[in-house]
C-alpha cells in the first residue's frame, strides 16, 4: 500500500497550499491595509480576504462535471498551475486591483483542490486505509497554516515586513505541486474504467497496490459503473461440500453455490439460509419496518449490521476463508493450481482479446482471466445447475506472517463473486444469467454451528467448520442479453458502450440511493459550517488575549501584530497531533463514532465559553477556562467535524455521478462559509459573543442528532458496496413509507 500512501500525500499538498494561503493572508492583511490606506475602507479589506472564497465558489459550480469529463488528474494539474500563477501575481501587485485578481486566481486553485483531492484519494486508496488517507488533507492544511504562520511571524520581526513577499512565497511550494501532479500522480483508476480505458486502469491499480494480480478490484470498479436496481440481501452458510447432507430436499443442489478450494481438491458450498434469519446483515433487512429508534434512517441500520459483526476495524484480509487465500470467480468444476492471467489466456485461446493487444482501450476488452468464466467457445450454464465458483491457490511463502493477497478480495472482508441463475423458458428450455454477489463474513466459525445447521435444515458432523455470510445480490452492471449472444468471454466482463458513453445527468441525482446520499452530504456540510469553527477561529486572538497571553507576550518585547501571529501559530501547532490521532482512529473507530464522540465535546466547550462571557469568575479563572475551552474545541473539531464531512462526501456517491455530487456538496460548503463569515459581525452586534457561541452550541446539538439518525458508518467498505447499500436502504425506506 506504500504507493497508494505516497500518491495520497502528493495529492494532499493541494490542501497544504490552501492552509498556507489562509494563514498568509491573515498576517499580510495587517501590512496591506497600511500601504493601500484601507483602515477606513472595511469593504475593500473584506473583499481582499473574500476574493479567494468567491473564486472557490465560482469554480466549484463546474469542477465536478469537468472532472467527470476530463479526469481527476488534469484538474489537479490545473489547480497547481493556478496556485503558482496567483503567487506570481500577488508578488507583483502594483495596486489593490491586481491583488484582487491574484486572490481570485488563488481561489480557483483552492476550489479545485478542496473539491477534487478527497475524490482522488478515495478513488485510489485501499478501503482498509481510505479514512486515514483522506484525513491527510486536514493534516496538510493545518500543517500549511503552521508553516505559513511561522514564516509570517518571522517576517513580522523585520524592520519593514514585505507583504508581497509573504504572499508570493506561495509560488515556491506550488512548483513542487506542479511537478508531482504532472510526473507522479496517476489518473484515478475508477475514472479510467468509467471511460473504458481498461488497460490503463489495470496498470494504475498494479502500481497502487504493489502486485500484479488486481483482477478482483478491476472487476469491482467495472461493476461499480452501475448500482443494482433489484438488489436483495441474502444469507448463506458456507461449509466443506461433503459436510452437509440432505436427502429430503432434491432441489438442494440447485440452491447451492460451490466454492472449490485448492487444498487436495477440497470443495466448499454456500447454502441459502432457510426460515428465520439469525445473521447480522440480512436480519436487518426487515428491520426497516419496525425501527427500534424512531426516525433513524434504515441505511444507518444496514451499515451498522456489517460493522457490529467485525471483531475489529478495517479489513480482515482473507478471514472469509482463513485457511487459504480465496478467490471467487465464475468457473467450471475443475480447479487449476497454476497462475492464470490475461496474457497466458491470450496464448491459449484465439477468442480471448488480451489486455496487451493494441485495441485494449476500446469498450469491448475483457477484464478478467479465463478462470473467471465457464465458457468454452460458447456460454453454457455450469453443469451443477447451481452457482459454480472456483478459488485459486495463492502462493504462500513458508514462514511469511503477512496475510496472503487474493484476487477477489475487494477490501473490508468483502468478496466479489458471480452466481448463475436459471429458469424455464417459454420453449421449455433452460434460460440463465449471472448475478453479481458481494459476500461478507458475519462471524467466525464454530461457535454457532449447531444453530446454523438447524437453520439450513440439514445434518452434519459437529466438529466441522462452518462460516456464515451475508450477500448483496443484484444484476451485474455489465451484463446484457446481447453480449450473451455474441459469444462474449464471460458474464459481466465486457464493457457495454452505453455504460461509458452516457454522461451523468441531473436525472441521475433523483435516484433513491443518490438522493439519500445527497441529503447526508449536503446536511453534514451545512451543519459543519454553522457549528462555529469560523467564529472561534476569527476570535481566537481576542479570546486568548483576554486570557492574558497577549499581555504576557507583549511584555517580552513583541508587537501586537507579532503577538497575534504567534498565538495563531501555537494554536495551529496544537491541532497537528490531534489530527494524527484522528488519522489513526478513522479506520478503527470509524467516521460515525468519531463524530458522535467529538461533537458533544464541542457542545460542552461552547457552553463553557458562553458561561465565561456571562459569569465573572475572576480574571485568572475566566482566562484559564476560556483558553482551555478554545484549545479543546480546536482539537476535537479537527479530529471529527473538520475532516469527516469531506471524507463521507467522497465515499457515498456512485462513480458515474461522484464528481457532480461532490461539487454540489462543495458548493454548499463554500456558500455556508461565506454566510457564516459575513453574518458574524452582524450577529455580534445584535446578540454579542455569548449569543453567537450559544447559537453554535445549538447547531452542534442538531448536528449530533443528524449524525445519529442519518449518517452511516462507512469504514473499511469498498466504495461500490457503500453505494449499493444506499440504493438498497433507500428503496426499502420508500417501500415502507408507501405501504
Amino acid at each position: 500500500m506504500s504507493s497508494a500512501v505516497l500518491v495520497a500525500v502528493a495529492a494532499a499538498i493541494g490542501n497544504l497550499l490552501q492552509g498556507w494561503d489562509n494563514a498568509t493572508i491573515a498576517g499580510a492583511l495587517l501590512y496591506i491595509k497600511r500601504e493601500f490606506n484601507l483602515e477606513g475602507e472595511p469593504t475593500m479589506e473584506g473583499l481582499i480576504v473574500a476574493m479567494s472564497l468567491i473564486g472557490a465558489t465560482l469554480v466549484t459550480t463546474c469542477s465536478g462535471g469537468i472532472a467527470d469529463w476530463l479526469g481527476r488528474r488534469p484538474m489537479l494539474i490545473i489547480s497547481s498551475i493556478l496556485y503558482f500563477l496567483s503567487g506570481i501575481v500577488m508578488l507583483w501587485s502594483p495596486n489593490v486591483y491586481i491583488l484582487l485578481f491574484g486572490r481570485l486566481l488563488d481561489g480557483f486553485g483552492i476550489g479545485l483542490a478542496v473539491t477534487l483531492v478527497p475524490i482522488y484519494i478515495s478513488e485510489t486508496a485501499p478501503p482498509e486505509i481510505r479514512g486515514s488517507l483522506n484525513t491527510l488533507p486536514q493534516f496538510t492544511g493545518s500543517g500549511g497554516m503552521f508553516l505559513s504562520y511561522c514564516m509570517v511571524f518571522g517576517m513580522s520581526l523585520m524592520e519593514s515586513p514585505n507583504w508581497r513577499l509573504m504572499l508570493g512565497v506561495l509560488s515556491i511550494p506550488s512548483v513542487i505541486y506542479i511537478v508531482l501532479t504532472i510526473f507522479y500522480l496517476p489518473e484515478s483508476p475508477r475514472w479510467l474504467v468509467s471511460k473504458g480505458r481498461m488497460s490503463e486502469a489495470k496498470q494504475v491499480l498494479q502500481k497502487l497496490r504493489g502486485r500484479e494480480d488486481v483482477a478482483g478490484e478491476l472487476a469491482l470498479l467495472v461493476e461499480g459503473l452501475g448500482v443494482g436496481v433489484d438488489t436483495s440481501i441474502e444469507e448463506y452458510i458456507i461449509s466443506p461440500v461433503d459436510e452437509f447432507t440432505d436427502d429430503h430436499d432434491p432441489n438442494a443442489e440447485k440452491e447451492q453455490i460451490r466454492l472449490y478450494g485448492p487444498e487436495d481438491g477440497l470443495s466448499w458450498v454456500a447454502r441459502p439460509v432457510q426460515g428465520q434469519s439469525m445473521l447480522g446483515l440480512a436480519s436487518r433487512q426487515g428491520s426497516v419496518v419496525s425501527q427500534t429508534v424512531p426516525l433513524m434512517d434504515p441505511i444507518v441500520t444496514l451499515f451498522g449490521s456489517v460493522h457490529e459483526k467485525l471483531p475489529g476495524g478495517g479489513s480482515k484480509g482473507s478471514m472469509f476463508f482463513p485457511h487459504f487465500g480465496s478467490m471467487f470467480s465464475v468457473a467450471g468444476n475443475q480447479t487449476k493450481d497454476e497462475e492464470w492471467d490475461e496474457e497466458s489466456l491470450a496464448r491459449e485461446g484465439e477468442d480471448y482479446a488480451s489486455d496487451t493487444q493494441a485495441d485494449d482501450d476500446n469498450l469491448h476488452t475483457p477484464l478478467m482471466s479465463r478462470q473467471t468464466t465457464s465458457l468454452e467457445g460458447e456460454l453454457v450454464p455450469p453443469t451443477s445447475h447451481g452457482s459454480i465458483l472456483s478459488m485459486r491457490r495463492d502462493s504462500l511463502t513458508q514462514g511469511n506472517a503477512r496475510e496472503p493477497s487474493n484476487s477477489m478480495e475487494i477490501g473490508g472482508g468483502w468478496q466479489l463473486a458471480w452466481q448463475w441463475a436459471e429458469r424455464d423458458g417459454q420453449d421449455g428450455k433452460k434460460e440463465g444469467g449471472f448475478k453479481r454477489v458481494y459476500l461478507h463474513q458475519e462471524a467466525m466459525p464454530g461457535s454457532r454451528r449447531g444453530s446454523l445447521i438447524s437453520i439450513s435444515g440439514v445434518d452434519g458432523p459437529a466438529e466441522s467448520e462452518v462460516f456464515q455470510a451475508s450477500a448483496l445480490v443484484s444484476q451485474p452492471a455489465l451484463f446484457s442479453k446481447e453480449l450473451m449472444e455474441q459469444r462474449s468471454v464471460g458474464p459481466a466482463m465486457i464493457h457495454p458502450s452505453e455504460a461509458a458513453v452516457r454522461r451523468p445527468g441531473w436525472s441521475d441525482l433523483f435516484e433513491p440511493g443518490v438522493k439519500r446520499a445527497l441529503v447526508v452530504g449536503i446536511g453534514i456540510q451545512i451543519l459543519q459550517q454553522f457549528s462555529g469553527i469560523n467564529g472561534v477561529l476569527y476570535y481566537t486572538p481576542q479570546i486568548l488575549e483576554k486570557a492574558g497571553v497577549g499581555v504576557l507576550l507583549s511584555s517580552m518585547g513583541l508587537s501586537s501584530a507579532s503577538t497575534s501571529l504567534l498565538i495563531s501559530t501555537i494554536t495551529t501547532l496544537l491541532m497537528l497531533p490531534c489530527i494524527a490521532v484522528a488519522m489513526r482512529l478513522m479506520d478503527i473507530s470509524g467516521r460515525r463514532t468519531l463524530l458522535l464522540t467529538t461533537i458533544p465535546v464541542l457542545i460542552l466547550t461552547l457552553i463553557i465559553l458562553v458561561a465565561g462571557s456571562l459569569i465573572n469568575m475572576g480574571d485568572v479563572a475566566n482566562a484559564a477556562i476560556s483558553t482551555i475551552s478554545v484549545v479543546v474545541y480546536f482539537c476535537c473539531f479537527v479530529m471529527g467535524f473538520g475532516p469527516i464531512p469531506n471524507i463521507l462526501c467522497s465515499e457515498i456517491f456512485p462513480t458515474r455521478v461522484r464528481g457532480l455530487c461532490i461539487a454540489i456538496c462543495a458548493l454548499t460548503f463554500w456558500i455556508g462559509d461565506i454566510i457564516v463569515t459575513y453574518t458574524l459581525p452582524v450577529m455580534l452586534t445584535s446578540v454579542g459573543l455569548s449569543g453567537v457561541f450559544g447559537m453554535y452550541a445549538v447547531v452542534c446539538i442538531i448536528s449530533w442528532v443528524f449524525v445519529f439518525l442519518k449518517v452511516p458508518e462507512t469504514k473499511g467498505m469498498p466504495l461500490e458496496v457503500i453505494t449499493e447499500f444506499f440504493s438498497v436502504g433507500a428503496r426499502q425506506s420508500v417501500a415502507v413509507h408507501t405501504n
